[in-house]
C-alpha cells in the first residue's frame, strides 16, 4: 500500500504527549530470548488492536478520518477503491505515533503508543536481519544495502493494522472453489510499493497470493509466523531479481474477524532508488530508470490499487 507522507505534527493544546519508553529486541541475544520478545511485543500489539476495534463505531471514528493517518473504514487510498476492511493507518515515527494514541485510546494513550511503537522497533529488527541476509545472498558489496534505508532516521516506514469483518460463504467449502464475484473482499489486489512488508495475523485465512491468470493460493494462517512481501521498491533495487508479488486479502469466516498487522519498511522520501551496481550487468541491463522514494509515491496516487506502479519507471530499452 502507498501511503501520502505525514503532515507536521500538530500542536495538541493543553495535552502533553507523553513518549514511552520503547522496548528494544536485540537479535544478538540468545534465539530463544529474542523469539519471546518478538512474540510478546506482537501479542500485546494485537490485544491493543483488537480492543481498539470492538470499541462503538462513534469512539473508533474519533480517530479518523485517515489523512492518510488515523482510523479509517472501507475506503482504500483515494482513487475509488472500497474493501470490507477498517483499519489503522501509524506514521512510524514515536512522536506520531504519540499523539495519535490520544485519540486511538482518551483514556490511556501510553498504553497503546508504548504497545505500537515496542512492536515497530521488533519487526523493524526483523526487516532489517531479512534484508541483510537478501543483500548477503545477492552478492552486494553494501551487506546493508537495503536495510540502511529502513534504520534512517527519515524512514518513510508506516504500521497498518487491519480488521476484516467476518463473512458467511455461500457454502461451507473453502474459498478457492468460489469465483471472486461471490467473495467478500477485504482488500483487492495489489502489491506494495515500499521495500519490504512483515505481517503477522491471528489465526483466521484470508489472505492469498496471485500465482498466474486467475489463480490465486491461500496462505495458511499462522499467528506464531511473519509472512514477508517483496515490495516494489526491493523489485528495482534487484533489478526485477526479486519480484513483488500481487496479493489480496478475502473475509471469509463466518464466525471470527481476521485481524493483521502490517509493516511496511520504506526509504526516507529523498532517496534515490535505482539497482545495486552488482545487479546491472552487459547482459542485463538496468529495468528501470532511477527516481526517489517521494517520486514514486507521488505517481502511484494517480493509479488505482491493482494498477502496475513499476511499469512507469521502466527503462524505454524494454
Amino acid at each position: 500500500m502507498v501511503v501520502a507522507s505525514p503532515p507536521p505534527l500538530a500542536r495538541t493544546g493543553e495535552k502533553k504527549l507523553l513518549l514511552p519508553k520503547l522496548p528494544t529486541v536485540d537479535l544478538s541475544g540468545p534465539r530463544a530470548d529474542v523469539a519471546q520478545q518478538i512474540v510478546k511485543a506482537a501479542e500485546t500489539m494485537a490485544q491493543e488492536s483488537l480492543g481498539f476495534f470492538a470499541r462503538p463505531d462513534h469512539e473508533k471514528k474519533r480517530a479518523g478520518p485517515a489523512d492518510p493517518f488515523g482510523y479509517g473504514c472501507r475506503n482504500i487510498g483515494f482513487n475509488g477503491d472500497v474493501g470490507e476492511v477498517e483499519y489503522v493507518l501509524l506514521n512510524t515515527h514515536p512522536g506520531s505515533i504519540a499523539q495519535r494514541s490520544l485519540t486511538i485510546n482518551s483514556t490511556d494513550p501510553t498504553k497503546f503508543s508504548s504497545a505500537a511503537g515496542g512492536y515497530i522497533e521488533a519487526v523493524k529488527e526483523v526487516a532489517c536481519e531479512i534484508l541483510d541476509m537478501m543483500a548477503e545472498g545477492l552478492g552486494a558489496t553494501d551487506a546493508e544495502a537495503f536495510s540502511k534505508l529502513i534504520r534512517d532516521v527519515d524512514s518513510d516506514s508506516v504500521l497498518r493494522l487491519n480488521h476484516y469483518p467476518p463473512f458467511l460463504l455461500p457454502s461451507p467449502s473453502s474459498a478457492v472453489d468460489h469465483p471472486a464475484a461471490e467473495l467478500k473482499v477485504g482488500f483487492g489486489a495489489h502489491t506494495d510499493p515500499q521495500i519490504l512488508t512483515v505481517l503477522t495475523s491471528n489465526d483466521v485465512a484470508g489472505l492469498q497470493v496471485h500465482v498466474d491468470g486467475d489463480v490465486w493460493v491461500s496462505v495458511a494462517p499462522d499467528p506464531t509466523a511473519f509472512f514477508v512481501n517483496v515490495g516494489d521498491v526491493l523489485q528495482a533495487m534487484t533489478n526485477g531479481r526479486f519480484v513483488s508479488v500481487k496479493h489480496r486479502a478475502l473475509n471469509v469466516n463466518a464466525a471470527k474477524p481476521r485481524l493483521s498487522m502490517a509493516y511496511f519498511a520504506a526509504p526516507p522520501l529523498n532517496c534515490t532508488i535505482s539497482p545495486l551496481p552488482e545487479m546491472v550487468t552487459p547482459s542485463r541491463p538496468s529495468l528501470y530508470r532511477a527516481f526517489t522514494w517521494a517520486e514514486y509515491k507521488k505517481a502511484s496516487y494517480s493509479l488505482r490499487l491493482g494498477d502496475s506502479r513499476l511499469d512507469l519507471f521502466k527503462t524505454q530499452q524494454q
